[in-house]
């Protein structure tokens, strides 16, 4: 229910160091970044040289021409066994290194070092406002269920702050005016009381009973959309007099709290919501 911009920015990426730690899918990408560099100002060389043979042949200048030639063959050989050891010593096995878990820890840590807070909750990272899921046998990222390829911590890191920086589209109102129909629906089926405190796990339950649509709309989405909610003020809207309350779980551990990360880094923690009546904005025409 909320949209985050994040395809806008995601190539966006800061220059990452070439001390990562050994083995690391960073220091992999840097280092292969490195020879592929190296590689094409030889490429670069080569095409120099095709390019004064080219003119030598069009003006008839036989020794320039001989010269040039046999330097672009020196620097095409030398170009073949470049991109030879480039592709024998790029040995990364994507698929293991995402569902080992090191990959996961990597992120984390890049994160950390750019003061970026993501929170591991199951399977998902949550990193305001974005919701992460790594895909091993895909070798991507889905990020607000978009998939993307690019697995560089450095350039997804770098993503992520951006898109926190630029915050989500959130239509309040009208997530809220679902909230309360799902709500009404749970007080009147269980016969309480008009203003009974519900739980939020209970209202995304009845959001989400058609088939297929807890695949598409996740309780991690649901406590995200909850937190911007709770930021934006709006407590009722013009379709009801009733206005919203939030409430905490009386529990230990809060059996059902939903868990989101906020804008400063920190857990934000919902359980249940009521909603009571405004008697002014009843008498209102």
């Amino acid at each position: 229910m909320s949209e985050v911009d994040f395809d806008e920015v995601v190539g966006e990426a800061a220059t990452p160091p070439d001390d990562s730690a050994p083995g690391t899918s960073e220091a992999i990408f840097f280092a292969t970044q490195r020879d592929v560099d190296a590689t094409l100002r030889t490429a670069t060389a080569a095409v120099r040289e095709l390019k004064r043979a080219l003119t030598a042949a069009r003006t008839g200048q036989v020794r320039d021409l001989r010269k040039a030639l046999s330097a672009a063959q020196a620097a095409t050989a030398g170009l073949a066994e470049d991109t030879r050891a480039l592709a024998g010593n790029f040995d990364f096995d994507e698929q293991a290194y995402l569902s080992s878990g090191a990959y996961v820890k990597e992120l984390l840590a890049a994160a950390e070092a750019r003061g970026l807070a993501i929170v591991e909750d199951d399977d998902r990272l949550l990193c305001y406002p974005s919701l992460l899921r790594v895909l091993p046998t895909d070798a991507a990222i889905e990020i607000d269920k978009v998939r993307d390829r690019r697995l560089r911590p450095s350039v997804l890191v770098a993503a992520l702050a951006r898109a926190q920086e630029r915050g989500v589209r959130f239509k309040a109102e009208t997530f809220l005016d679902s909230l309360r129909s799902a709500y009404e629906l749970l007080v009147a089926g269980g016969g309480k009381r008009a203003d009974a405190v519900v739980r939020l796990v209970d209202i995304w339950s009845v959001l989400t009973m058609l088939p297929g649509q807890r695949a598409q709309y996740s309780k991690q989405e649901f406590a995200r959309d909850l937190y911007l909610l709770d930021q934006s003020g709006v407590t009722w809207t013009a379709r009801s007099p009733r206005t919203l309350r939030w409430a905490a779980s009386t529990g230990t551990k809060g059996a059902g709290t939903l868990v989101t990360v906020g804008r400063n880094g920190q857990q934000q923690r919902y359980w249940g919501v009521s909603f009571t009546t405004d008697p002014e904005r009843q008498e209102q025409p």
